[in-house]
Formats: structure tokens, C-alpha cells, sequence
């Protein structure tokens, strides 16, 4: 069987990105030969990679000569699938790993001011997008969509009535024996002493790049409502991080907030940390969350993201509306009592330990093989 998988480009801080390189790992066990369509690709043995790059300038153009490209070298015929991760109308499978844009539009309005809203609605890439992913749905070819939520799942039907039947969830993969409770005994005492974190600090830990996005003003805030024995550490990239930083200094948190830029490995952070929070304003399903419940961690969430569906309030996290800080607060207060943090740590783990890469690749195999009427 061939499949191209499509992605235009790879950065290892990104969740996208990296389902893309485990799923490559995954599926080569099946005996799968893998091509991954991209501008560039980290080097992954047994996976030929296609390059397209063509030229651009700005991210309308970016966007649409990679398709156009895209599309013109995988419609040679040489491959029996060919899965996206980009808004492609020339796909036979498409993965709605970054949900629906318009979605996120909305939810993202939500903090602007009137003058954010137009800037918003006038920005000719929102337009280009929102076309783009019209095109998708509507295309004849499209048999298939893997959404890593039923939140994902019910927008698409919603937005561009896509049949129910064509949209099938798929949750992401963990690796539950590297991301384990025995990160804490690993990496606690030398990750806190490398930021120059109290060894009894209650760290509270954010994993995610974009912070507009993922939601690191709500956790700046929030944190700043609790007691000064509660840390932050902000692990991820952001372009306008010294606008955060500024903000940490006005809530008069700054002595209590880390930033430690994007890590290649968030292990060590994860063993350090006593509560993992993201109350992102839209995430299909963070990896993040993952990592941290299979990592032991109780999960403080916002209700528009996909690991919201894991979660039961107080039992192994909680869930709150991502601009509600009050609520975010109290969630995260919540969890100072250590017996209780483990008790939801342990119930976390417990609840993501059936997600493997196995059964994420064998749901892939499975769907691939029905399409193609191997089954």
C-alpha cells in the first residue's frame, strides 16, 4: 500500500508535527510504504520525502502555491491514498488535526476589541482559509476525514454538513512508558534547580506554542490569584513572549513565571510539575494534555479543547471556560492538596494508558484498508 501523507512543514514544538512523525513510525510496521509531502522533513528511515517549495511571498501565496504544487505531484497516480494535514482539495483522506479556522475565529474574537474583530474579518488569509476548507469538504474525491475529537467531528458536521458517516475520531497516541509518573523521581529536583524553582513550590506547568491561542494570558492571570507559594512554568515558542513576560511583571508574578522557550523534550518538565494547565481558547486535542495525564499529572483544561472529552470534573482533572479566570482559579486551587493531586494524577494516567501508537496506527490501517476495498 502507498500513501503520501501531506504537511508542509515540520517543527518539532508543534503537536501536528509530531502525530505525523509518530504515525510515520507507526505505519511502517504494517508494512506500508510512506511518503511525506512537505517543504522540509526531518530525515526518517524507510520514509521517502517529496519535496515542494515553491517560491512565495506572504502567507496567502505560501499557502497556495504549496497546494497547487502539492497537488499537481500527487495526482501522477502513484499512490493508492493520499492523506493531508493541510487544506488540500486533491486529498483522498483528510486529518482535521488543526480543527475548523472558522471555529477558532470565533473563539479567538472573543478577546478582541471591536477594532480586533475587523482587523480579523479583513485579513485576505482568514478568507483564504475559510475558502480553502469549503473546498475541502465539498470536494467529490475526499472519502474520508479523521478528526482527533468528537468536538472536531461535530463542528465539520455543523459548519459544512459533512456526513457523519465520512468523519471518523481517531485520538492521538501516547507513549505511556516514556511519559510516566517516574519522570517526578527523575528530573524534579534537577529541572527546578536549572530555573531556580523552590524545591517546595507548587509548580503549575503549560506546554504549547502560540500562546494567544493556547491560552497563556488566562494562566498568567489565573495564577496571579493564587498563593505565592504557586509557580508557573511556560514551556513552548511565541514570537511576542516578551509581551507575556511584561504582563507576568504586571500581575506581579514575574519572580514566579519561567519561560523555557520551546524544549525538544518536555519530559523533564513534566516530572518537575504538580498540575499541568491549558486553558487554550481552541485546540483540537493538545498532545500536551496527553503526555501530561500518561505523565501522572492532574489536567486543568478549557472547554474547547478536544482533551476535555477525557476529562471528569475532580475526578481525573477539570474542565472550565478558557476566559473564565475565576473558574480557572478555583480549579487550580483546587489541586493544592497533595493527596488529592494524586489521587486525579493517578486517575489521569489510568484514563489515557488505552491510547497507545499501536491502536491509533491499527485504526489508521483499518480505515486505509475499507477505502480501498482491502477488507
Amino acid at each position: 500500500m502507498k500513501i503520501a501523507l501531506v504537511r508542509a512543514r515540520y517543527n518539532p514544538f508543534g503537536g501536528a508535527e509530531r502525530f505525523v512523525a509518530n504515525a510515520l513510525a507507526s505505519l511502517q510496521a504494517q508494512n506500508i510504504q510512506l511518503t511525506i509531502v512537505t517543504r522540509s522533513w526531518q530525515q526518517q528511515p524507510g520514509v521517502d520525502a517529496l519535496i515542494v517549495n515553491p517560491f512565495y511571498l506572504g502567507n496567502v501565496w505560501r499557502d497556495w502555491g504549496f497546494a497547487r504544487k502539492t497537488c499537481a505531484a500527487t495526482n501522477e497516480g502513484k499512490f493508492d491514498l493520499v492523506q493531508s494535514h493541510e487544506r488540500l482539495s486533491c486529498c483522498d483522506v483528510y486529518r482535521a488535526g488543526d480543527g475548523v479556522h472558522r471555529e477558532w475565529l470565533t473563539q479567538r474574537k472573543r478577546t478582541k476589541s471591536a477594532w480586533g474583530r475587523w482587523s480579523i474579518a479583513l485579513n485576505p488569509y482568514h478568507h483564504y482559509v475559510q475558502r480553502a476548507e469549503r473546498a475541502l469538504f465539498s470536494s467529490d474525491r475526499l472519502k474520508a476525514i479523521i478528526c482527533n475529537s468528537e468536538m472536531v467531528k461535530n463542528e465539520i458536521h455543523a459548519y459544512f454538513g459533512a456526513a457523519v458517516s465520512k468523519c471518523h475520531v481517531i485520538y492521538s497516541g501516547v507513549d505511556s512508558n516514556r511519559f510516566s509518573p517516574q519522570l517526578r523521581e527523575a528530573h524534579r529536583d534537577s529541572f527546578r534547580a536549572e530555573y531556580h524553582i523552590p524545591a517546595d513550590a507548587l509548580v503549575y506547568l503549560f506546554v504549547g506554542s502560540g500562546f494567544e491561542r493556547k491560552g497563556v494570558a488566562p494562566f498568567l492571570k489565573a495564577l496571579s490569584k493564587l498563593p505565592p507559594n504557586c509557580h508557573g512554568v511556560i514551556v513552548g515558542t511565541d514570537k511576542r513572549k516578551a509581551l507575556y513576560e511584561k504582563e507576568a511583571a504586571a500581575l506581579g508574578i514575574a519572580g514566579r513565571v519561567y519561560f523555557t522557550g520551546g524544549l525538544k523534550d518536555a519530559s523533564p518538565a513534566y516530572g518537575a510539575a504538580d498540575v499541568f494547565v491549558l486553558p487554550t481558547l481552541y485546540d483540537p486535542f493538545p498532545n500536551a494534555a496527553l503526555e501530561a495525564m500518561a505523565s501522572g499529572l492532574p489536567v486543568v483544561t478549557s472547554n474547547k479543547s478536544g482533551a476535555a472529552e477525557l476529562i471528569q470534573n475532580g475526578v481525573n482533572g477539570y474542565c472550565c471556560d478558557a476566559l473564565d479566570i475565576e473558574a480557572l482559579a478555583r480549579a487550580m486551587l483546587a489541586l493544592q492538596d497533595e493527596q488529592q493531586r494524586q489521587a486525579i494524577g493517578t486517575a489521569a494516567r489510568k484514563t489515557v494508558l488505552p491510547l497507545t501508537f499501536e491502536a491509533m496506527s491499527g485504526r489508521l490501517v483499518a480505515l486505509y484498508k475499507s477505502l480501498l476495498g482491502l477488507e
